[in-house]
């Protein structure tokens, strides 16, 4: 029942929260999150009693969502997903309006999560996990073969934090940060570190260094390592962000959202490219000359790794970033020879500019770690941001992500096979 009818004079329709929420098809708790975003003005009703919004612009949002959730393969539009969470312009990009560089630049990763998460800075924020989801996250992650590359560990550790948390069902905002907080710092202690006698003590970065690499952390290099989970939080829309929120479409637990976006990331054209540059620059340092090393990748018929991106038409934003970092990193020097190197070569083929990927590749291999390791450090950088999304997917209407297929099969009926 409408709260109040309009009236002579009073042309202006209220609703209360459940029949707002109906007509969304969402949650009742989800109308006060359209809210907490700027999307809809709710008053209460005379003597104080719950909040009213005024019908037609619930009515305008509905149409609104409606219309980005009805595109289709073959209708001719690209998907396209409301968010307040990364901006990219030209040759910028941008946490909720804040410059990301910059941000990346004099915060932490946890600061730049919460930020991310919430709007609001935690200055000196660590995140921790309790000691039950990171034992069940071990054990399983101990008893995978020797060989299984890190986004696996990573993977098997997220399903085993979810199985023992009995509360992850509950997709209420708060519960999800708690998660969130937890299961970043559980996917790091998952894994198997390099040296022994590391000990999980202080930020994050420092960290997953001891996984990453058997030498001591120098203050530089572990600043380049914790920018580089800053600049890697979010991306807009890339493929396991959308995968990501798919999950949650469908009201997928975060653990699973989180596992959906680790499914897509191993992909050469995502995750593990950083691994392909890691690996290209190695061979270029061992040569001590980029052009063999560009000319047998293009005779083979191969993409040149850490080069070029769709989304800016100059140099990656991130890349400079992280490079202008590491040129304060003596150690560093012959690999950002290198990478400079291969960039010159390249550009007499074709002229692309270098990525995060190939910035990447400088760190872990003036760090001392694997090609597997930018891997790694994007996975757990993600996360952040796949969880930021899957906060807001849990805020839309069920199920939006749910495209009609274009069929381009044989007309039926057909009659059945013999």
């Amino acid at each position: 029942m409408r709260d109040q009818e309009p009236g002579p004079g009073h042309p202006e329709r209220r609703l209360s929260t459940k029949e707002a929420a109906e007509l969304l098809g969402v949650k009742p708790e989800t109308v006060y999150a359209y809210v907490s975003r700027g999307q809809l003005s709710s008053r209460r009703t005379p003597g104080g009693r719950g909040s009213t919004f005024d019908a037609q612009e619930v009515e305008a949002l509905a149409r609104r969502n409606r219309r980005e959730s009805s595109g289709s393969p073959g209708s001719g539009a690209e998907l396209s997903v409301r968010t307040r969470v990364t901006f990219i312009d030209q040759d910028r990009y941008y946490y909720r309006g804040v410059d990301a560089v910059e941000l990346a630049s004099r915060h932490s990763y946890e600061e730049v999560a919460e930020w991310l998460w919430t709007g609001r800075l935690r200055p000196g924020v660590t995140f921790a996990a309790p000691e039950a989801s990171v034992e069940a996250a071990r054990r399983v992650v101990e008893a995978l073969p020797e060989h299984t590359g890190p986004t696996d560990r990573l993977r098997v550790a997220a399903v085993a934090a979810a199985a023992a948390d009995p509360l992850r069902f509950d997709l209420s905002e708060d519960a999800v940060l708690g998660t969130a907080r937890i299961l970043i710092p559980t996917l790091v202690a998952a894994l198997p570190p390099k040296v022994p006698t590391h000990r999980d003590e202080g930020p994050l970065a420092l960290r997953l260094w001891g996984r990453l690499s058997g030498r001591p952390a120098e203050k530089a290099q572990l600043r380049a390592l914790d920018m580089a989970l800053g600049l890697l939080v979010d991306h807009d829309l890339a493929a396991s962000t959308l995968a990501v929120r798919v999950a949650a479409s469908a009201r997928a637990h975060a653990y699973a959202a989180v596992s959906a976006g680790l499914g897509v990331i191993e992909g050469p054209l995502h995750g593990a490219a950083g691994g392909l540059a890691h690996r290209l620059l190695l061979e270029v340092l061992d040569i001590g000359s980029a052009a063999p090393v560009i000319a047998e990748e293009l005779r083979a018929g191969r993409r040149i790794p850490g080069l070029g991106h769709r989304l800016y038409p100059g140099e990656d934003p991130r890349a400079r970033a992280l490079f202008a970092l590491l040129e304060e990193i003596p150690a560093a020097g012959p690999a950002l020879a290198a990478s400079r190197d291969i960039v010159a070569t390249t550009a007499r083929h074709t002229p692309l500019h270098a990525n995060v990927d190939l910035a990447l590749a400088v760190l872990t291999v003036s760090c001392g770690m694997g090609s597997s390791a930018s891997e790694t450090i994007f996975a757990v950088a993600r996360t952040a941001g796949w969880i930021a999304h899957a906060l807001e997917e849990y805020g839309e209407r069920p199920l939006r992500m749910r495209p009609s297929g274009h069929y381009v099969g044989p007309k039926p009926p057909q009659p059945l096979p013999r």
